[in-house]
């Protein structure tokens, strides 16, 4: 019988939501007979994992250090295979500037964002609206602001003193239309799902409350744009060297006089394991119940990744 450790929690801002995919995958993995240690993960990883030994360590942090590179770097160090992407992955598919260079060199269609501080991107319109301000480096749509047409300033928040996603900021583009997402699964696309919401964005709100969004799977789009969004999931998954499983997430403009648009936003090497994520629901749909999937991550854990 394997242990695997479930790390979990962290410090980002992703902590509520890492707690709740660490819970869920450590459930599905005592259930399915293997031995299971959760990892609430402080400072202090590195020794608490070189006491445990476990022969697995399933990744379930999201977030700063959790999927940017850091905490793969220290499993490398300690020799024990993991889950999800490795350090470089990681570390480029996190830095979303770096992430679109490499995702536009593959084919794949990016946004050109502009990068700036905050302060400059408060103090007046960088482009003219509709457009998007948002961290370079965080998930869960945390610190994203869409500037509306009728916008008379950039969104003052960008002044606060206690600002916490870092002093550059990016603006770019806003592409209006479906927010689409397709998940990769090894070297194999998922299928796609139209995430409505309320709003018109895929918010911290809409991703993680029950009800915050609706997902229509698969997506009711042309069969000629549904494929090319799973071959371009693939592409960026490969493109950006990642492993296990990740998700690409696109917007589409194909409304009555829309551009016709369709941009990769970003890839997300450590998509969330919750009731309500995306991958989980992809894989049901194809027939891998959320025990099979998290047995088959475990599974496919590695170093060297």
């Amino acid at each position: 019988m394997s242990h695997v450790a479930v790390l979990m929690g962290g410090w980002s801002a992703e902590r509520p939501v890492s707690l709740s995919s660490g819970n869920a995958c450590a459930d599905a993995l005592e259930a399915d007979g293997f031995q299971v240690t959760r990892v609430d993960v402080g400072r202090d990883v590195a020794e608490v994992l070189a006491r445990l030994k476990p022969d697995v360590a399933f990744n379930a942090l999201h977030g700063p250090f959790g999927e940017d590179g850091c905490i793969q770097g220290i499993l490398e160090i300690l020799a024990i295979p993991y889950t999800h992407s490795g350090v470089l992955a990681s570390s480029l598919a996190m830095n979303k500037p770096k992430a679109n260079d490499v995702m536009r060199a593959a084919g794949i269609p990016v946004s050109d964002p502009i990068l700036v501080h905050r302060l400059e991107a408060a103090e007046s319109h960088l482009m003219q609206p509709p457009y998007v301000i948002k961290p370079p480096a965080e998930g869960s749509t945390f610190g994203v602001f869409i500037v509306k047409e009728d916008a008379t300033h950039p969104p003052q928040e960008l002044f606060s003193d206690d600002w916490a996603f870092g002093d550059l900021v990016m603006v770019e583009r806003y592409v209006g239309g479906r927010e689409l997402t397709c998940g990769v699964r090894g070297d194999e696309s998922l299928e796609v799902i139209d995430i409505i919401t309320e709003t018109g964005l895929y918010d911290y709100h809409a991703k993680y409350a029950i009800g915050g969004s609706r997902h229509i799977l698969p997506a009711e789009i042309l069969p000629d744009v549904y494929q090319n969004i799973r071959m371009l999931a693939l592409r960026a998954h490969q493109a950006l060297g990642c492993r296990g499983v990740s998700r690409a997430d696109f917007r589409y403009d194909d409304r009555p006089g829309g551009t016709g648009d369709l941009i990769c936003l970003e890839v997300n090497t450590q998509p969330g394991m919750t009731a309500t994520s995306l991958v989980p629901e992809m894989a049901a749909y194809l027939g891998m119940d959320f025990q099979a999937l998290v047995r088959w991550m475990v599974e496919d854990a590695s170093c060297g990744r």
